[in-house]
């Protein structure tokens, strides 16, 4: 398949790449020896992600003295 880049660096997506990527409204483009590759990423908002962890967290009946007590040790299998 072939795109045009325009004179505002902008690449058209041909039809067929669009209707396998329909909802993806962003992709990662990365240099891959000679080659653009695009990879689709889905966008999450922080908060979202933040509100099903808390979720998750009060489902496993977690207190804050576990998840203290977890950092606290992640922290010392960083140091060494």
């Amino acid at each position: 398949m072939l795109s045009k880049r325009t004179s505002k660096n902008q690449i058209t997506l041909p039809k067929e790449i669009v209707k396998i990527f329909q909802d993806t409204e962003y992709f990662d483009v990365a240099i891959d020896g000679n080659a653009i590759r695009l990879t689709p990423v889905r966008i999450i908002t922080a908060g979202s992600s933040l509100e099903k962890m808390r979720e998750k967290i009060e489902k496993l009946g977690l207190t804050d003295k576990d998840i203290s007590g977890a950092v606290q040790w992640a922290r010392k299998q960083r140091k060494g």
